[in-house]
């Protein structure tokens, strides 16, 4: 069994319009905008990342934005919803927040004795905030939400697979242990990590599978080892156990390795270092467009191609 896994590190998705996503996340969320960089494999398109005050792992969503790419098809075969914690007390905050601001999907209810609101992302992304105890995280509170509402990092996220075993299965040689199990949803927990440490396996059974990714679909979920150390540690681990799991690739803020799990998901193990700060200063995030170092030279063409983003 792999020991090396702390819990989330990232959720990537993809979106439509940049400035939409930029302003959902950083002022109706609430959160930071802790990098602007681009896609490294199409740097014509952002790359946005958001999370606490230094984009701590498990507490960082980042996004492609597209322009204007259609919604995806939601099914079975992906992450369905991304959980936010929040402090308990504070979902009447959120949901006046959210109805106020025309947010589309919201419904309160309860899984595993925790109260939770739902709701959807611009481009019809699921996600739910979830009362949950700080657990040593303090949330960003220099955006417009204040201490006692504002978002900790995840608490977790919940797969929609058609055969939730054999994910159970894989997330159990990962260091999670099953926990309970409510209806068609059976819940993961991994112990002395981060508290981003839950996953939610819930079985579709016949559901229609995710096949076309597009706005508002996680394009992978991604996991957080200390170092690089560890995480050649699990990619060996992995591939013993028959995984095809790509190289190590250095994504400037973490390395990374990707391989596609049973139910169709793509997971990534990302390092914890060097970090968001290795190349802004701390209290300057998010400001300046960064470049992988192979893009730079072509700066004045990729800047050309990005719409502007306000701040």
């Amino acid at each position: 069994m792999i020991k090396d896994i702390k819990g989330l590190h990232h959720v990537t998705s993809m979106a439509a319009d940049a400035n939409t996503n930029n302003q959902f996340f950083t002022n109706t969320l609430g959160l930071r905008r802790v990098k602007k960089t681009v896609n490294f494999d199409a740097p014509e398109v952002y790359h946005l990342y958001y999370g606490d005050e230094l984009g701590t792992p498990g507490s960082v969503m980042t996004y492609f934005p597209f322009g204007t790419m259609p919604k995806g098809r939601r099914g079975a075969g992906e992450v369905g919803v991304t959980e936010f914690a929040v402090p308990e007390g504070s979902l009447p905050f959120w949901t006046e927040r959210l109805s106020s601001k025309g947010v589309a999907g919201l419904a309160q209810d309860t899984a595993f004795g925790e109260t939770r609101l739902s709701f959807e992302g611009p481009d019809g992304d699921g996600f739910a905030l979830v009362e949950s105890d700080a657990q040593g995280r303090t949330a960003w509170t220099s955006g417009n939400v204040s201490e006692d509402a504002g978002i900790f990092g995840f608490r977790g996220a919940r797969f929609r697979l058609r055969d939730a075993d054999a994910t159970g299965e894989l997330l159990t040689y990962m260091g999670y242990q099953k926990a309970e199990h409510e209806g068609d949803i059976t819940r993961y927990v991994i112990e002395g990590g981060n508290a981003a440490d839950t996953i939610d396996l819930e079985q579709v059974g016949n559901a229609a599978p995710a096949a076309d990714q597009g706005a508002g679909s996680v394009h992978h979920i991604a996991f957080a080892v200390e170092d690089r150390a560890a995480q050649l540690r699990v990619r060996e681990a992995l591939m013993q156990t028959g995984y095809q799991v790509t190289p190590v690739i250095d994504r400037d803020y973490f390395w990374a390795i990707y391989f596609r799990t049973p139910g169709g998901v793509l997971f990534e193990i990302a390092t914890n270092e060097p970090g968001f700060d290795r190349d802004e200063d701390t209290a300057h995030l998010g400001e300046a467009l960064k470049l992988p170092t192979r893009y730079e030279p072509h700066r004045d063409k990729i800047e050309a191609l990005l719409p502007p983003i306000a701040a």
